[in-house]
């Protein structure tokens, strides 16, 4: 079904819904008392669960509900133009028929999909139901708050489903001649910028922000050049103080060491540690949870007390990689999750209250379908924030090729929830911290960045639970063939940039 074009000039614009009338104006046009802003569908269509090789994005229809075994779902797909101000959201949608039944309106949990590709073998995955109406026989138009989803400048992808059973109503698409498709309408407001200010945002309990996005880098990966200098450079290369600092240790290494120290003692640019321990090296995971290193524990909290500073601490991340599932092999996940309880309770009871402790994941749509992955969760109790580290491709057709949403939201093999949905109906209360994240193309295959960064801020406003993301930085991974650093082209800098200085990341450490 076809792009629909924002206009771009102040001419406006009628569109008649019901007898009442909503003036289309271009983007940041609004007069002093605000205006509405109308926006037509980008994509629009539906799929079915029997004909499930049928691309329906050319039809003047959007059906929804069951005949008989096929049910029938509709995609939609909106773009609020960036410098958006919104005081209110309202979806509205034509029906061809009397309305009946009740319609509901759930997240999507990716924007990738497109009107012309889509059916009911590729379709994307349900996210949780933001909306629901039961509209009248007479209704001539169907409208849906979404007040509490659309919040700022970015893409949505919506779905649409009935409780019918015994039929399936239809809405008019944006292919329809008679131009009822589907319309966001959003009032907008004016005057100053309603971001949040430094003032306003600050760290509060386990260092979760009031408001606003934490900030933070691991500069310099896999060289060996000092960590503190690398961050500092990258700060200046990208603008911010990168207030979280991550940095790597394992085993007995004694840290934070001075020169980390020294990064969170600059009154000019104030910053956090982010410790991230491979407590295990040398041993196992079941050692360790047998007590079999609490002299390293314990030296630790020794250190971290005398330091007397919130930190953030990450035990061994990205355990998924490490583990080896058969018996007795120590490294077990359900000994991951008894070494990271064991850690931190041993750390609590010797005081060492400034810990905000970390579970950071990879996320990975293989490691996330073993049978074992559920087994890794150490508990809530013992767990402060959830963490994960995750990648996209920015060359079309490789290995995980997306956007930040692409990385919020694999899902396991097989089926099931994406990484942000589980986190956040698993373990609902526990904030979100993008531990590690960054786009990638291949060293001698340079291609642009930019839209993985020009897609953060529109993910970050879907997707409230995140409080923390921390870009990993390097020229060359880990195996020597990926370059995952944000100045690879000009234009991949200039949008990092761009990212860089938005105020949701004005956050005060408190």
């Amino acid at each position: 079904m076809r792009r629909a074009k924002l206009p771009t000039s102040l001419t406006a614009l009628t569109a008649v819904f019901a007898g009442t009338a909503a003036v289309v104006v271009a983007p940041n046009a609004a007069s002093a008392a605000g205006s509405e802003l109308t926006i037509q569908a980008a994509d629009d269509t539906y799929v079915s669960s029997t004909r499930t090789s049928t691309a329906f994005g050319s039809d003047e229809k959007l059906a929804v509900g069951k005949i008989g075994n096929e049910t029938k779902t509709a995609f939609l797909k909106f773009t609020v133009p960036a410098g958006t101000k919104i005081k209110s959201a309202t979806l509205f949608l034509t029906p061809e028929s009397k309305p009946s039944g009740k319609l509901t309106v759930s997240r999507v949990v990716s924007d990738s999909w497109t009107e012309a590709k889509t059916t009911g073998a590729n379709a994307p995955k349900l996210g949780p139901a933001i909306a629901s109406v039961t509209p009248n026989p007479a209704d001539t138009r169907v409208g849906f708050n979404l007040n509490a989803e659309i919040t700022g400048s970015g893409t949505y992808s919506l779905a649409l489903s009935s409780s019918l059973t015994d039929g399936a109503l239809r809405f008019q698409s944006a292919e329809n001649k008679a131009g009822g498709g589907p319309k966001l309408i959003i009032t907008t407001t004016t005057g100053t910028s309603v971001a949040p200010t430094v003032k306003d945002c600050v760290t509060g309990v386990k260092l979760v922000p009031s408001c606003g996005v934490l900030w933070g880098g691991a500069a310099g990966g896999f060289t060996s050049n000092p960590r503190d200098v690398e961050h500092k450079s990258w700060e200046k290369l990208s603008g911010r103080t990168a207030t979280i600092f991550h940095t790597y240790h394992k085993g007995d290494e004694a840290f934070p060491t001075k020169a980390e120290i020294a990064m969170t003692e600059d009154p000019a640019n104030p910053r956090v540690l982010l410790l991230n321990w491979k407590i295990a090296y040398g041993s196992n995971w079941a050692k360790v949870a047998k007590g079999e290193q609490d002299a390293r524990i314990d030296a630790f909290a020794k250190r971290i007390k005398a330091y007397d500073k919130p930190v953030f601490l990450a035990l061994h991340h990205e355990p998924e990689n490490d583990v080896k599932a058969t018996a007795g092999s120590g490294w077990e996940a359900k000994d991951y999750a008894a070494m990271y309880r064991h850690t931190i309770e041993r750390l609590r009871a010797q005081g060492a209250g400034n810990v905000v402790n970390v579970m950071a994941y990879m996320g990975n749509e293989k490691w996330m379908a073993q049978s074992w992955w559920k087994d890794l969760y150490p508990g809530d109790d013992v767990v402060d924030w959830i963490g994960l580290d995750s990648y996209v491709s920015v060359e079309k057709g490789y290995y995980h090729y997306g956007t930040f949403g692409d990385l919020l939201d694999r899902a396991p093999k097989g089926g099931g929830a994406g990484f942000y949905e589980w986190a956040t109906t698993k373990h609902k209360n526990k904030p979100i911290m993008i531990a590690e994240w960054g786009g990638y193309h291949r060293i001698g295959k340079t291609t642009d960045k930019s839209a993985v960064y020009n897609s953060v801020l529109p993910e970050l406003a879907k997707r409230p639970a995140i409080k923390a993301i921390v870009h990993f930085d390097t020229k060359a991974d880990d195996e020597g063939d990926r370059d995952i650093s944000i100045d690879s082209t000009p234009a991949s800098l200039a949008a990092f940039k761009k990212l860089a200085a938005d105020p949701i990341f004005n956050v005060k450490l408190k």
